[in-house]
């Protein structure tokens, strides 16, 4: 749903926005979509603080280690994949998952 507001916004950035976007009132949601996304993000690595601890995961201490838990959750990711779309051909709404396909 839709609400107008009043907003104040500086005289620059609003002739900025104005240059560069096409539709004010779309570009400015979404720039506060990915504004609030950010201030939640970092909300939760606040609160989330001191959750990790080596102690509970000796197998990612190295850069060495987490290069290989990423690159074995990436090809096991590329197998469900490929299995999943096995049966259910690439739609346009997915297409953005064939690189993992692919590589």
């Amino acid at each position: 749903m839709k609400t107008k507001a009043h907003l104040v916004i500086p005289r620059d950035i609003l002739e900025e926005v104005d240059q560069i976007a096409g539709k004010r009132s779309l570009f400015i949601a979404e720039a506060t979509r990915e504004k609030l996304q950010r201030e939640r993000f970092l909300k939760s690595l606040e609160e989330t603080q001191g959750a990790w601890s080596d102690k509970n995961h000796p197998e990612l201490k190295t850069v060495r280690d987490m290069e290989r838990f990423i690159k074995d959750k990436r090809q096991s990711y590329r197998k469900r994949l490929k299995r999943i779309t096995k049966h259910h051909p690439i739609s346009k709404r997915n297409f953005h998952l064939m690189p993992l396909l692919e590589s």
